[in-house]
């Protein structure tokens, strides 16, 4: 294992510091080194809901790079691909929280799932109103090694945008909750590993490929997806994944799409826009008009190559919220 660390178990830490170092003018970190989190420079916005969101380090940007104006109020790093225990969720909502509720936005893994409600029981203990929407946009599988059910993966960072764009032209929590579950709903991911990732404590690859071998379907962490089959084609390996999100999704011509293809962390931005290219083609060829995109490495599993392709059902609403200004580290838009 070759990586840029020093102690395996200090690389949280120490990538959050640097994070928050590089970064000064948009975000802060927690003032408990021990309750470990990143909030939004100058705290919690008074008369406006607070996005929590957070999970196991190891998908960055997501979710500490969403921090700032338009996305999130806070996000919780756990240790990698580990699940954030509830007193530094709590620590968190308790930061963001300007007297109109917090909404936790939490992908559908296990112990994500039970420490944010955990976190959330023990905020309305402290009268804070905390709303929760569980991302599950993967359609690889239903269930997995982490997960009851689909599991969250990159169309959590649209969830971000546009709950974010709810949130900011100060919609109350109901409401904001009401968009993130709206995206949620009409939004369909699935990815593909062509080499997997080392998890640095671990010190070893997460699964095994052979040297011909692609598994179609895997998760953000390592987990199986639907088939394992030769390396193939770009063209080839995007239609798999398009066509299991497209029949999901239930497109069937005339609908507005934002198309978004996301980045594994190894691989080269040349090849997420041939797959782009690819997918465009197709959902022009079926109808479907794509009046939005996005292109990069947005949710990683940190050095595994490979990607993944979203596509989420736009209408009016949602296209204006995704246009909506936003001023974070890893994402900004103006109008």
């Amino acid at each position: 294992m070759k990586k840029l660390i020093n102690d395996p178990h200090d690389v949280v830490k120490e990538a959050v510091a640097g994070f928050v170092a590089a970064h000064s003018d948009l975000v802060a970190a927690g003032p408990d080194p021990e309750e470990l989190f990143v909030h939004r420079r100058g705290g919690a916005v008074p008369g406006k809901v607070g996005l929590v969101s957070g999970g196991g380090s190891g998908h960055e940007p997501l979710h500490v790079g969403f921090v700032g104006e338009g996305m999130l109020d806070a996000a919780v790093p756990g240790a990698v691909f580990t699940s954030p225990t509830p007193g530094p969720i709590l620590a968190a909502t308790k930061a963001a929280d300007g007297g109109a509720g917090v909404l936790h936005i939490v992908k559908n893994y296990t112990g994500d799932v039970l420490n944010f409600e955990t976190a959330a029981e023990l905020a309305d203990a402290e009268d804070i109103d905390v709303a929760a929407v569980i991302i599950n946009d993967d359609v690889a599988v239903q269930d997995s090694l982490f997960t009851a059910g689909r599991r969250g993966v990159a169309g959590t960072v649209l969830v971000e945008k546009i709950a974010g764009a709810s949130a900011e032209r100060r919609d109350d929590l109901a409401t904001v909750a009401a968009v993130a579950t709206k995206v949620n709903e009409r939004t369909r991911s699935m990815g593909v590993a062509l080499h997997a990732c080392t998890v640095p404590h671990a010190g070893e690859l997460s699964f095994e490929l052979a040297e011909d071998e692609i598994e179609i379907g895997i998760g953000i962490h390592g987990e199986p997806g639907r088939e394992r089959i030769p390396m193939a084609g770009a063209d080839d390996i995007t239609d798999r994944l398009l066509d299991a999100v497209t029949t999901d999704l239930g497109l069937s011509g005339g609908e507005e799409v934002l198309l978004f293809v996301n980045g594994m962390g190894a691989t080269p931005l040349s090849e997420l826009y041939i797959v782009y290219g690819r997918a465009a083609e197709r959902l022009a060829a079926a109808g479907v008009k794509v009046t939005r995109s996005l292109v990069g490495n947005y949710t990683t599993a940190l050095d595994m190559q490979g990607c993944s392709v979203t596509v989420l059902h736009l209408d009016e609403e949602l296209t204006t919220l995704w246009d909506a200004p936003a001023k974070t580290p890893a994402m900004r838009s103006e109008t």
